[in-house]
């Protein structure tokens, strides 16, 4: 299990997370919703190790992540996709999806590469090609299959559906439900739920880096 409790992080002088606390339990997908500039990346960084919270705590299966160098937080399991799809162009598609594996001491590389051909056996045929070469919508599913290379216990998806095409969408929504019903845990920041909230067990609304209520969110009547 994920959980994060009262988060306070600070971009320079800039207050981005202000006591923000959620949970992911394992097993369960949870959305994590609030306009651009709300915290949302920002809460996805500071899991990964690139942003260090002044005041909070972030556990991980009783791993204290405050205190764990980043280089490590990918070993537990953790795997995460950036908004902006992070791929590096002149590599390959199955060469951007082994780079998390490369750094690992514990996953065997043929063994994750069956498993994400599995679960999206269309980037198998494009394995060879360049990410440069590939569609904005292309290199979304490069970047979720380079996440579920060595997100093996939790998936921390930053905007998946942002900026593709609604058929491409449908896609995404179908791979990440397929995911249900293990002990994969998944978190997806959306501006909204419109392509997720079937999937999701859990819903958080973020507002200025902070945590809106059920009650507070609901419009006036």
């Amino acid at each position: 299990m994920l959980i994060i409790e009262n988060l306070h992080v600070a971009i320079q002088s800039v207050q981005v997370l202000r006591g923000l606390s959620l949970s992911v339990a394992d097993g369960t997908m949870a959305g994590l919703v609030g306009r651009n500039g709300a915290g949302k990346t920002s809460l996805m960084r500071s899991v990964m190790g690139h942003l260090s919270p002044s005041q909070g705590r972030m556990v991980f299966h009783g791993e204290d992540l405050v205190r764990l160098p980043r280089h490590q937080r990918a070993a537990l399991g953790i795997g995460y996709m950036p908004e902006d799809r992070g791929l590096v162009p002149e590599l390959t598609v199955e060469e951007n999806i082994l780079v998390p594996v490369w750094a690992s001491r514990v996953l065997k590389e043929a063994q994750r590469l069956e498993f994400v051909y599995q679960v999206l056996p269309e980037l198998q045929e494009m394995r060879d090609r360049r990410a440069l070469l590939l569609s904005g919508g292309q290199q979304k599913l490069v970047a979720l299959a380079r996440a579920l290379a060595v997100g093996t216990r939790l998936l921390l998806l930053d905007e998946p559906f942002e900026g593709v095409a609604p058929a491409l969408s449908m896609r995404l929504a179908e791979v990440i439900g397929s995911l249900r019903g293990g002990q994969l845990s998944v978190l997806i920041s959306q501006s909204d739920l419109n392509h997720s909230r079937s999937l999701v067990d859990a819903e958080f609304v973020i507002e200025r880096g902070a945590n809106v209520t059920a009650e507070a969110a609901a419009p006036a009547a």
